[in-house]
């Protein structure tokens, strides 16, 4: 009799675990595909609007401008390395709208002028070291993100090279167009006729065009 209730109890307990295995499988989620992080906006705070606001030049405003991009783009690195991607993403978008923003402050100012053209000299100059930094948070951002740091590099590049062209459209030297040559029958330098008429005779040979003494 005690074997015979000891095989109903294995019994028993096998088909509790089975049951309770197959309810642990239905009750898990089902897992959804990792979709992209949302891009980041790229937004001026009210706290850089004041900022920038004070600045009475354009250099003023370069430097300004600068500075808050550089803590926008700091931030986003360190938020990154600590795994805060959401926090990176949102720093990220901060940096970029202080970029944005001397871009279309830039464009506004008179473009002939040599002011404007070394701002641009100087904003592609503070602007070609984000390259690399951004390459160095896309390595260590989840896939999701990828995409958004991507498009981040892009952004910088292009603004990159509108600041070149900006510059080096307004100081390419032109060379000088080449003078006209004065044609034979002018009279000028390369007329034969007036050359030959001021050599002298050779030899003491007497033109027979002169005169003859009397």
């Amino acid at each position: 009799m005690s074997r015979w209730l000891r095989y109903q109890s294995i019994v028993f307990g096998q088909v509790i675990a089975a049951c309770a295995f197959s309810t642990a499988t239905f009750a898990q989620p089902e897992q959804l595909p990792h979709l992209p992080a949302p891009p980041p906006m790229h937004l001026v705070t009210k706290s850089d609007r004041s900022q920038l606001d004070v600045a009475r030049d354009p250099k003023a405003r370069l430097k300004a401008n600068m500075s808050l991009a550089i803590d926008h783009l700091t931030e986003a690195e360190k938020l990154t390395n600590d795994k805060k991607f959401d926090e990176a993403s949102a720093a990220l978008g901060s940096y970029l709208g202080v970029i944005g923003d001397l871009r279309d402050y830039i464009a506004t100012l008179d473009q002939n002028k040599g002011s404007t053209r070394d701002l641009y000299r100087h904003f592609e100059i503070e602007v070609r070291p984000h390259i690399p930094r951004l390459a160095i948070i896309q390595r260590t951002t989840p896939a999701s993100y990828v995409l958004n740091i991507k498009d981040a590099e892009e952004f910088i590049k292009d603004t990159r090279a509108e600041a070149l062209d900006s510059f080096y459209g307004h100081s390419v030297l032109r060379e000088p167009p080449p003078q006209k040559e004065l044609t034979p029958s002018a009279g000028g330098p390369n007329n034969p006729a007036s050359e030959k008429a001021q050599v002298p005779p050779a030899g003491g040979v007497k033109d027979p065009a002169q005169p003859k003494r009397p």
